[in-house]
Formats: C-alpha cells, sequence, structure tokens
C-alpha cells in the first residue's frame, strides 16, 4: 500500500496534481481548500479501514485504489477551483464544497452501508452488499453524517454560515445519492462505478445553482 490514502503510486502523483491545483488557483481559499478535500480523503480512508476484516470476508474491500479513482471524484473539485479562480464567482467555491460533500456522501455510503442489508433501488429487492444501485438504512444515515462533516468543517475553514452549511449539507447528500440512482444503469451494463462517482460530484456541484 502506497502513502497514507490507499492510493497507487500514479494515483497519488495524480492526486498531488490536482491538490496543488487547487492550491494555487482556489486563491485566495486556496489552503482552505485543499485542506477540505484533504479531510475527504482522511475520513474517507477511516471509512474504508472501518470493519476491514468483515469487508475481505465480503471481498468489498479495494487495498489499492488508482488515477481512475482519483480522477472520478477530484476532476470536478478540481475544475471549480480553476473557474473560482478565472471568475471570482462565490457560487463555484459553494459548488466545490457541495461537490466535495457529495463524493464524501457517497463514501460513507459504499463503505458503512454494506453492513446493513440493502435494497435495490429498481423495485427495491434485498441484494448483496456491494451492489451498485442498492440503499439501506445505515448508508443513508452514513451518507447524511459524511455531507455534514464537509459542511460543518466548511463553516470554520471557508466562512459559510450554518444556514448555507446546512443546505449544501444536503445538496451532498443528493449528490451521493445520484451515485446510486446511476449505479442502477451500471448494474445493467451501462457505465461503470468511475463514471457513476463523476456523475456523483457533478450533481452536488450542479444543484447549488438552483438553490442558492
Amino acid at each position: 500500500m502506497t502513502g497514507a490514502f490507499m492510493l497507487d503510486k500514479f494515483g497519488l502523483m495524480i492526486a498531488f496534481v490536482m491538490g496543488a491545483v487547487i492550491l494555487v488557483f482556489g486563491h485566495p481559499h486556496g489552503i482552505q481548500m485543499l485542506l477540505l478535500i484533504l479531510l475527504f480523503l482522511f475520513i474517507s480512508v477511516i471509512a474504508t479501514k472501518y470493519g476491514v476484516r468483515s469487508k475481505k470476508n465480503m471481498k468489498l474491500f479495494e487495498e489499492e485504489r488508482g488515477w481512475k479513482n482519483v480522477v472520478s471524484n477530484g476532476l470536478v473539485p478540481t475544475a471549480l477551483a480553476i473557474a473560482l479562480f478565472f471568475t471570482g464567482d462565490r457560487m463555484f467555491l459553494l459548488a466545490y464544497i457541495a461537490s466535495v460533500a457529495s463524493i464524501t456522501a457517497d463514501k460513507f455510503a459504499s463503505e458503512l452501508g454494506i453492513f446493513d442489508v440493502p435494497f435495490f433501488l429498481w423495485g427495491m429487492k434485498k441484494v448483496q452488499p456491494g451492489t451498485s444501485g442498492a440503499v439501506s438504512v445505515l448508508g443513508t444515515l452514513a451518507s447524511l453524517s459524511g455531507s455534514f462533516i464537509i459542511t460543518i468543517a466548511s463553516t470554520y475553514l471557508l466562512s459559510i454560515s450554518i444556514d448555507t452549511a446546512f443546505y449544501i449539507g444536503l445538496i451532498g447528500f443528493l449528490g451521493g445519492f445520484a451515485d446510486s440512482i446511476f449505479g442502477i444503469l451500471e448494474e445493467k451494463g451501462i457505465g461503470n462505478k468511475y463514471t457513476t462517482n463523476f456523475i456523483c460530484s457533478l450533481t452536488g456541484a450542479l444543484i447549488v445553482w438552483l438553490v442558492f
């Protein structure tokens, strides 16, 4: 296992490049924006390693992740940091927070929800843990928790109001839920986990423009 964030060497390199872009183009919030996505990485590792023995028994534990994981989760936040730099529009900052909240919500749902009984969204039938397009009560609560961890942190790092943090927390949850919806198509052979992760991160960002 390479590094503290469970990434292979190329994945770690891409993550470093994206982090550098966020740091530079996120000015004057670059450090805070970088810290926010580092928080996502840190708590994602905790969620991934939770119940690792059980996950290995279920064959649902990924020992190492690569560049596709990094790009599918980090491309939208990185693009939003660049857009913020060139426009100065605070909406891109809020969209950035929502995107990070969305991928965190999805990560918590997928890593913790497998310890509950999952139901496939199309027909609400019981399925095996780890099935794309499935949800569970524990996964839903975990998803909400992950999203709000990011938005609460944003009140300190990026000085957003409590009200704004609350709404973006819900937006992040919806972004994470979008992953499950498109996971239905994934189970039918349309797309893969990387495309659904990308859609998740993009959905949270786009909803910001509908709410604010």
